[in-house]
């Protein structure tokens, strides 16, 4: 009881901080869009997911849900989800790799309709080992970077079998979600694994994308001599002009009381910068998969292995060296923390709520493709937010609209 208890309180926590998608499922509640239709989901099942999967089933929809991560899951919301919604959730935190497998099989095994998915994951299976319930599926939704990557790579070999939206690449997503939301909860994370200071660490962060312009710019915020990894010349010149350090890995690392991983590649720190860090150097990964940080290579180099805390791993060397690594290398803001916070979540889930009604009014006339998030799409969710924000902005008079869009007045 107190852990369901637990779970409807922070359920109840976050709809209260999510009032864009509050207001869209007032709208749905009345219309019922996606009635009759079965929607599988494969997230990060949390409190603000849970928002989300009640937000499409108060829309006609039925939800099975299962997590995108094995270590991402609240066991509190899952258990309210199911007990308190009636809602068919198959996750939980710790999952083995068979169990993970199996739950995102059990997802199919409705034969959804529509599908959200966070990383591609449940889209890869339906198309290698999943091809029975191809034939029902109208479209997808996917949230993020790793995930939009992968699903380009299907379609561009032709193989992509229905039209996917890429909710992650939306402004209203990314802008804030991948910047503000991971720069925040990977701290969070952080705290919660090691309870250690940032301030006065020197912390490398690898990769100047969205999601490493987020982790920078709070480590900086927090104290912290924050050194740059890329292999972008572009983002290396902005993130030099941020106002960072900028290097080669295995340059940073032998500086790096911190390293944190965030460019959604494989084994962007490896053996050889194993090799090249100073005792008690702390490795992290924000990044979707537990691949930047080669953990292969960590046990082979190691002679021993030992938890030091409930989600950090200490690897001991032979020269007396010590390594720690958070949340086996998953996603240290929701293996180690509690994910992003509910007003980022807000917009995001506004977004893939939006898309899924969308797919669901226009499927037919969509090719297998990966498709942008309509413009007019993020223009209303930022318009919500504002609003619920008690913001308000100018508009264009006609007279400028005019100005803007005409080629013939000038100064």
């Amino acid at each position: 009881m107190s852990d369901l208890e637990k779970g409807m309180r922070r359920l109840k926590w976050a709809e209260t901080h999510m009032p864009v998608l509050a207001e869209i499922r007032e709208r749905f509640k009345k219309e019922r869009p996606l009635e009759g239709l079965k929607v599988g989901m494969a997230l990060h099942t949390e409190a603000k997911t849970g928002i989300l999967a009640i937000t499409l089933a108060d829309a006609g929809a039925k939800i099975r849900l299962a997590s995108c991560n094995p270590l991402s899951t609240d066991d509190s919301v899952a258990l309210a989800l199911r007990e308190c919604y009636k809602m068919e959730v198959y996750a939980k935190k710790g999952e083995t790799q068979q169990e993970y497998y199996d739950n995102l099989n059990k997802v199919l095994d409705m034969s959804p309709d529509l599908i959200i998915d966070d990383g591609a994951d449940l889209i890869t299976i339906l198309h290698t080992t999943r091809t029975d319930v191809l034939k029902n599926v109208r479209g997808a939704n996917e949230e993020t970077t790793t995930g939009v990557v992968r699903l380009k790579a299907l379609a561009a070999d032709g193989k992509l079998k229905f039209p996917v939206i890429a909710v992650n690449d939306a402004k209203m997503k990314f802008l804030f979600d991948n910047r503000y939301g991971t720069g925040q909860s990977t701290f969070d994370g952080w705290m919660n694994a090691t309870n250690l200071l940032v301030a006065g660490k020197k912390v490398v962060v690898a990769g100047y994308g969205w999601c490493g312009r987020g982790i920078a710019m709070r480590a900086k915020g927090l104290g912290a001599s924050v050194i740059v990894t890329e292999v972008d010349p572009v983002r290396a010149i902005e993130a030099k002009l941020d106002g960072f350090e900028v290097m080669r890995m295995t340059d940073a690392v032998r500086e790096a009381d911190a390293v944190l991983t965030a460019t959604g590649c494989k084994e962007v720190v490896s053996a050889e910068h194993f090799k090249l860090m100073k005792d008690g150097c702390i490795l992290g990964n924000a990044g979707h998969f537990d691949n930047e940080i080669d953990k292969n290579a960590l046990d082979t180099l190691s002679v021993g292995k030992e938890k030091v805390r409930e989600s950090v791993d200490e690897y001991k060397f032979k020269d007396g060296r010590k390594m720690y690594l958070i949340a086996d290398g998953r996603l240290m803001n929701l293996a180690a923390g509690q994910g992003h916070p509910a007003e980022i979540m807000d917009t995001s889930f506004a977004t893939q709520a939006l898309a899924i009604e969308y797919l669901a009014k226009n499927w037919k006339c969509m090719e297998s493709q990966v498709y942008a998030v309509p413009e007019d799409m993020d223009t209303k969710i930022a318009e919500i937010k504002l609003r619920t924000m008690n913001v308000s902005i100018d508009s264009l008079t006609d007279e400028q609209k005019k100005y803007m869009s005409g080629w013939e007045e000038g100064t």
